[in-house]
């Protein structure tokens, strides 16, 4: 290898060294950014518009990943595939590209200091540090959910609460209740699949922070 070859060869890694860094650093500082006190988050869905206040105080690190999953565009496109009249709507980013590079980053679980009441929206989880993907707006007061157990887990802690547009969420497709759950693997692998068998459902096509 002559001089020339040993220099590029020098300068390539150390590119390549300077990029992983630089990606490491920009992923421990939007990991580590906290979100204001209070913030209200718009979602533009195939229904209409809906608001969400956020109140950090309630689960202040629920708030600060929501605000960090949403300043990058985590909720584009996601669909409301959970819809259960007078319980809950559900829905999360299911992309395997996207959602396996925040799941590495667990979510401490938090204690419930506020109800789900109509209206409020909390993180779904299956278990302890599973929060952080799927979201929930209850449709109905379902104090029950502040203390039902999730594989050792106790309640689910919301977040916020709908201030504009919750006749939108009311109006989200719900004629596939109890279907759409077990073929989740389905649309995580097979999405063109899943929106096939299931074409009614409605999404979010954008979310971002309002102030």
């Amino acid at each position: 290898m002559n001089r020339f070859s040993k220099i590029f060869l020098l300068s390539l890694v150390f590119a390549i060294l300077l990029v992983g860094c630089a990606r490491s650093s920009f992923k421990q500082k939007w990991l580590k950014e906290e979100s204001p006190s209070n913030y209200i988050a718009r979602f533009e869905t195939t229904k209409g518009v809906f608001d969400v206040e956020i109140i950090r105080s309630w689960s202040p690190l629920a708030a600060d990943r929501f605000y960090q999953t949403v300043k990058h565009r985590f909720y584009n496109g996601t669909l409301f595939y959970r819809v259960v009249p007078k319980f809950v709507v559900q829905w999360g980013n299911n992309d395997t590209t996207v959602f396996p590079k925040w799941r590495a980053y667990k979510l401490p679980d938090e204690p419930v200091v506020q109800s789900n009441l109509r209206g409020y929206m909390s993180y779904a989880r299956s278990g302890k540090e599973t929060r952080g993907s799927t979201l929930f707006i209850n449709l109905n007061d379902n104090a029950r959910l502040d203390t039902v157990m999730a594989n050792g887990v106790k309640g689910y802690p919301p977040f916020g609460k709908v201030i504009k547009g919750m006749e939108v969420v009311d109006s989200l497709y719900a004629g596939y209740e109890g279907k759409t759950m077990s073929k989740l693997d389905t649309l995580q692998k097979y999405p063109a699949l899943f929106m096939k068998q299931f074409p009614k459902l409605d999404k979010i096509n954008k979310a971002y922070i309002l102030r």
